[in-house]
C-alpha cells in the first residue's frame, strides 16, 4: 500500500492529536457539504506524494484543463480514496477531463516538467509559504494553514484598519 496514513502524517508533521484530527475532519466534512462537496474520510486514509499530479496540472493549464483536472483529482482522492501518486490513476483521471493519454504519459516521464514543479515549489517556499491553504492579502500579509473563520475575520479586519489609516 502506497502513501502514508493521513492521521499519522498529520500527527508527525503538526503534532495533531487523534481528537483534533477527528474534529478537523468533521469540520471539513461539514464545510464541504455546505458547498456541495462530500468528503469521505476514513481511518486508514492515505496521503500521497502529489508531485506527478502537479506535473499534469501544470501542463493541463496550457490545455485550459487545469480546473477540471484539479476537481477530478480532489474527487478521486477525497471521495473515492484513489492513490493519486500512481501513473495509471493519474492517466485515467486526465483522460476523464479530455486530456490525451499519450501526451500525459510524456509529461509524467519528462524530467523538465518535474523540475518545473520543483522550481515552483521552491519559489513558494522562499516566499514563506509552507502550508496549504495559504492566503496572501494585499501582497503583504500571509495567513498560513487552515484557520478558523474567527481568526480569518480578525486578520481581515486588522488589515482593513491598517490600509484605511
Amino acid at each position: 500500500m502506497g502513501g502514508e496514513n493521513l492521521r499519522e502524517h498529520l500527527s508527525k508533521k503538526y503534532g495533531t492529536s487523534l481528537e483534533a484530527s477527528q474534529q478537523a475532519r468533521k469540520t471539513l466534512t461539514e464545510l464541504g457539504r455546505e458547498v456541495g462537496f462530500d468528503f469521505n474520510f476514513f481511518d486508514d486514509m492515505r496521503i500521497y506524494n502529489t508531485r506527478k499530479a502537479h506535473q499534469l496540472l501544470l501542463w493541463a493549464n496550457q490545455q485550459n484543463k487545469q480546473l477540471p483536472l484539479t476537481l477530478t483529482l480532489w474527487q478521486a482522492y477525497f471521495q473515492q480514496g484513489k492513490a493519486i501518486d500512481e501513473d495509471d490513476v493519474l492517466l485515467e483521471l486526465a483522460h476523464e477531463v479530455g486530456l490525451e493519454r499519450a501526451a500525459c504519459q510524456q509529461i509524467l516521464a519528462d524530467d523538465s516538467w518535474a523540475k518545473a514543479v520543483a522550481n515552483t515549489e521552491q519559489q513558494w517556499l522562499q516566499a514563506g509559504i509552507h502550508a496549504v491553504p495559504t492566503l496572501i492579502i494585499e501582497q503583504k500579509y500571509l495567513i498560513s494553514g487552515a484557520q478558523t473563520s474567527d481568526i480569518l475575520l480578525e486578520v481581515i479586519q486588522r488589515v482593513s484598519a491598517e490600509t484605511a489609516a
